[in-house]
């Protein structure tokens, strides 16, 4: 081979090792590929493919679902620093930079291992957050969302994701089908995966709470919510040893007014005990206007009022029943509560 030999038109060698096989045309160019070698490997029947503008997928088939978000990210992403490594090898410790680039809808729901969305290899669009400063255009099946404020990303399978209750909102706002977006906020729920108060904030946000199939999804989302964490109040009573108070009741002044419904009292000790399952929505300010007023007439009386968060008693059980014990203890120092009318609810 004499020095003005044409190039091997082989995918360089170093190269075959590549995470993911998708690099940017401002990596491959970083690892030594010229216009001329990576235009003779996209070709029509040739060993890489453009998969969208200045990414390239580095061999001819089909992409993994794993590909094309990591292509998504590549593309959305504000290019790195020349001189840092940006894309991880089989045989170095660096990891991708992803740079003001957040995925989300239902591909960061998949992700987060929603069973009800689809399969990342499967979406028509992959959904991607950037602030709103960038001048970036949605191509491909790249669907491009600016916003103001990017949220911080979790980390899942090495990509950047969206938090659930964010995902959820940007999912939603795409879905015009009622069940499918029941569906979505009952996993959210029934999974483990974020509280009711959360995801009605997100969509609070997003605007979205004026459409009819929304809103009839959060009301279920909302029982849904309440229920679950009724169960869980139950389980944190019996587990913890706490004595068994009488459940969902209303609370009356003998002769007098309607003083609220509860769910969980202590009669002896005069405690109650209250799960805050608020929804955030435009009237949510009166709302605990309420709750707070119901509380201080309930304290005036001599009750003592507990108020537990549905997170609270997810992750922390066994401080909330520390905190019901503590209440129930100090009752003997007290003096003695008003006399009332407890009443099933």
């Amino acid at each position: 081979m004499t020095q003005n030999a044409p190039l091997s038109p082989r995918p360089p060698r170093h190269l075959r090792d590549v995470h993911r096989r998708v690099l940017t045309t401002a990596q491959l160019r970083a690892h030594g590929v010229t216009p001329a070698e990576l235009s003779e490997q996209c070709r029509t029947g040739g060993p890489w493919q453009e998969l969208l503008p200045h990414v390239i997928l580095l061999h001819p088939d089909r992409p993994t679902g794993e590909e094309r978000l990591h292509a998504a990210l590549l593309y959305a992403a504000r290019a790195a620093e020349p001189a840092v490594p940006a894309q991880p090898t089989a045989d170095g410790p660096h990891r991708p930079l992803y740079t003001e680039a957040v995925l989300t809808g239902l591909a960061a729901l998949a992700l987060h291992g929603f069973s009800c969305a689809p399969a990342p290899d499967s979406l028509e669009h992959v959904d991607v957050l950037v602030p709103r400063q960038r001048r970036l255009r949605s191509a491909g099946y790249v669907r491009v969302l600016r916003t103001p404020d990017l949220p911080a990303p979790r980390t899942v399978s090495g990509l950047p994701v969206a938090p659930v209750p964010r995902a959820l909102a940007d999912a939603v706002a795409r879905l015009t089908e009622a069940d499918a977006v029941r569906r979505l906020l009952t996993e959210a729920v029934r999974g483990g995966h974020c509280e009711p108060a959360a995801v009605v904030r997100e969509l609070t946000l997003a605007k979205l709470l004026h459409r009819p199939h929304v809103v009839d999804a959060v009301d279920a989302l909302v029982a849904e919510g309440r229920s679950i964490a009724e169960d869980r109040l139950y389980r944190m009573v019996r587990e913890y040893g706490l004595p068994d108070p009488v459940w969902n009741v209303d609370l009356r002044l003998p002769g007098g007014p309607h003083l609220g419904g509860l769910d969980a009292y202590w009669p002896d000790q005069a405690v109650a005990l209250e799960l805050d399952t608020r929804a955030p929505r435009q009237d949510d300010d009166a709302l605990w206007s309420e709750y707070a007023r119901k509380r201080e007439h309930l304290e005036r009386l001599g009750i003592t009022v507990v108020h537990l968060t549905p997170r609270k008693l997810r992750d922390f059980p066994e401080q909330q029943a520390a905190v019901v014990r503590t209440a129930l203890m100090a009752s003997g120092d007290r003096d003695p509560a008003a006399y009332v009318l407890v009443l099933p609810r």
